[in-house]
């Protein structure tokens, strides 16, 4: 497993995403509103929306194109809706945010 540091906490505004790019990989950073920060695949499972354009709420991200939430802790659409997106170890230390590939 490869550890990559990807900002600062503070770099993170709370409850908005923010998309960073390692090599290929596109994923969508979440810091919520208790500081706890997730990184998932920045793809909407139904038509690829850009998830970090999405609104958080709590646990959750709202796609913009079509309003499927997505839980971040696993990457789970949430019913009715079905499909999920790859979800990603985060680890803050010392403010730096570490995400684990």
């Amino acid at each position: 497993m490869m550890r990559v540091e990807v900002g600062t906490i503070e770099q993170l505004p709370k409850r908005l995403g923010k998309c960073v790019r390692i090599g290929a990989l596109e994923l969508a950073l979440f810091r919520t509103h208790d500081d706890r920060v997730y990184a998932v695949e920045n793809r909407c499972p139904h038509r690829g929306g850009d998830l970090s354009q999405g609104i958080v709420s709590g646990e959750y991200v709202f796609c913009p194109l079509h309003d499927w939430k997505i839980c971040l802790r696993d990457g789970q659409a949430q019913a009715p809706d079905e499909g999920c997106v790859k979800t990603y170890r985060v680890a803050v230390e010392d403010g730096c945010v570490y995400v684990e590939l």
